[in-house]
Formats: C-alpha cells, sequence, structure tokens
C-alpha cells in the first residue's frame, strides 16, 4: 500500500456539467486517501460546463489545498481535458476518473496495488458496467475498432477509469497535436499494461453527457489521428471496386457479342452511383487527413485554460 512518505498520487477528473456530482467524487477521494496517510493532490478540469461546475470545484479548491480547479476557455472534449489534467499533475501516480460518481475512488487501491507491481498503464475493467445500452453499444464498437486500428492487446480492456505511471504521463504529454485520444497515446508509448476488476455504480444523478456526436469525434479523433489503416482500408476498397468493375466490363461484352446491345439505364446508374460513392467516401477520409495536418501545422490548441484556481496559486 502507498503511503504518505512513499509516491505522490495525482487524482485527474476531466468535469462537464457535474455541479451536483463532483463534490460527493472529491469528498469520496479524501475519504480513502486522507491527507494525513496518502501524498495527494486533485486536480479537477471543467471543460466548457455553463452551468456552475467551475463555481462548486473552485470553491472546492479554496477550501482545500490539495485540490487544483481548472476553468477550459470551452468545451475541448474530455480527451483535451484529460491531457490538461495530466500536465497540471505533478503525481508518480495518475489516476483518472470520471465526474459522475460511477468510478468509486475506493476501487481506486486496487489500481495502484496492481501498478506497483511494475505496470505502465492499469485500467479497470468491470464484471457488470451499468451503463446505458447505448453507451455499452459505444464503448463494445470503440475497443473494437481500438484492436483492429490502433493496436490494443486483444486481452485489455480499456475503460475511463485507470492509472498510469510518470513516466508515460511525460510520454503522453510529447504529443502537441489538436487531437488528443488518451488510449492511443498511452497504447503507442507502452505495453506494459493491465486489467484489473473493479465496482462500477449506476449514475446517481443527472443524465450521461455521451451522445452519437461524441461518440463519433471519438471515433474520428482516435483512429485518423493515432492509425493510417483507414487509409489502407480505402485503397483494399478501391482494388476491389475496380477488380468489380473490371468483371463487370467483361461481363457486358461478352453479354453485347452473345445478343446484342441490350439496354440497361438502370445497371449502369446504380454502378455509378455505386462507385461514385465509394470515390467520395475515399475522398471525404484523405481529406479529413489532409485537414489535421493542415489544423495541426496551425499548432491549434488541445486546450484553453481561462482560469485556474488553488491554495498556492490563483489565476483569473
Amino acid at each position: 500500500m502507498i503511503e504518505k512518505n512513499d509516491k505522490k498520487i495525482s487524482f485527474v477528473i476531466p468535469c462537464y456539467y457535474s455541479e451536483k456530482t463532483i463534490e460527493k467524487v472529491v469528498n469520496d477521494i479524501c475519504k480513502e486517501f486522507p491527507k494525513e496517510q496518502y501524498n495527494k493532490e486533485i486536480v479537477l478540469v471543467n471543460d466548457g460546463s455553463k452551468d456552475g461546475t467551475f463555481n462548486v470545484i473552485s470553491s472546492l479548491a479554496k477550501e482545500n489545498e490539495e485540490i487544483i480547479a481548472i476553468n477550459l476557455s470551452k468545451n475541448f472534449g474530455q480527451d483535451a481535458a484529460t491531457m490538461c489534467g495530466l500536465t497540471e499533475a505533478s503525481g508518480d501516480y495518475m489516476v483518472v476518473l470520471d465526474d459522475d460518481g460511477q468510478n468509486p475512488p475506493a476501487e481506486a487501491h486496487k489500481l495502484l496495488e496492481e501498478i506497483e507491481k511494475g505496470y505502465d498503464a492499469v485500467f479497470a475493467n468491470y464484471h457488470k458496467k451499468k451503463d446505458t445500452l447505448f453507451k455499452k453499444f459505444g464503448h463494445d464498437v470503440n475497443d473494437l475498432m481500438a484492436t483492429a486500428l490502433i493496436g490494443k492487446p486483444k486481452n485489455i480492456q480499456l475503460n475511463s477509469y485507470f492509472v498510469i505511471n510518470r513516466f508515460v504521463r511525460n510520454q503522453m504529454l510529447h504529443y502537441k497535436g489538436a487531437y488528443p485520444y488518451i488510449w492511443g497515446l498511452i497504447i503507442r508509448c507502452t505495453d506494459s499494461i493491465a486489467n484489473v476488476y473493479v465496482e462500477h455504480k449506476a449514475r446517481e444523478e443527472g443524465e450521461s453527457t455521451y451522445t452519437l456526436g461524441k461518440l463519433l469525434k471519438l471515433w474520428v479523433d482516435g483512429f485518423l489521428s493515432f492509425s493510417i489503416k483507414p487509409l489502407r482500408i480505402t485503397s483494399v476498397v478501391g482494388i476491389l471496386a475496380c477488380f468489380i468493375g473490371f468483371i463487370l466490363a467483361i461481363g457486358i461484352v461478352i453479354n453485347t457479342l452473345i445478343y446484342g446491345d441490350v439496354p440497361g439505364w438502370t445497371t449502369l446508374i446504380t454502378a455509378i452511383i455505386l462507385f461514385g460513392g465509394f470515390q467520395l467516401l475515399m475522398l471525404g477520409m484523405l481529406g479529413e487527413y489532409v485537414g489535421r495536418i493542415f489544423i495541426n501545422g496551425n499548432n491549434s490548441p488541445q486546450f484553453v485554460v481561462h482560469d485556474k484556481v488553488s491554495q498556492q496559486r490563483e489565476d483569473k
């Protein structure tokens, strides 16, 4: 067990419309990791929430010297907010968890115990995940795509509750692109990863902010920023389409020689729409890659800090 005079623990929590839940999460952390026994800090990052989230976390920071409250200038997304928190964190271990209370802080003991065995990263796994069906579906698809496109080990489950060591954190901060993808950043710098089964609680307050738009953005950010396999897939599709077109052309020639000129407007239009759609899809994906190169070339920031509140320093 990590004690006061041992390694420092940084808890990093991206916050989004969590004014009703974040205080309880912080209190649970302080209860499970009391100041007298643990050297810790809690970094709370408000990701552009328009409710009272920043008021709550800034009040917590003013009351507790272990807490740092950061307010981003707009909504940059969960991964960018996490990167902001990791940038601020100074611990030997960084525990990342959600702001809604579904990741019990008491379970962090299991993650820390496992990473003390020498792993670089330890992800929570769940016997039963208490999420909506849509969120479970999104996670499962994301997991499959992470395995196929960015090399995630098949036996490892990735979740938003995890702990990394300082080495991984430092390597992640080398990434300056405008589209951070936390899982991809971890996987590309280490394969020393483990899972630990922990409890997953049902949401007690509010509704999930997990939407189809955010799910699609996560996929695009993750797999276009950290893998060229989508480009290879489009190349394979293009080759396949050319092969099918060649076979159809031979069939049309043979049909014409045997039966004469046969009207085939429906077939022709269908083929044009089909192959035109493939071409637009490929061009769109290529354009997405080029656009990301352009945006990263312009040094677009991952996040912009508007306010920072702590007992050590207060910026407004």
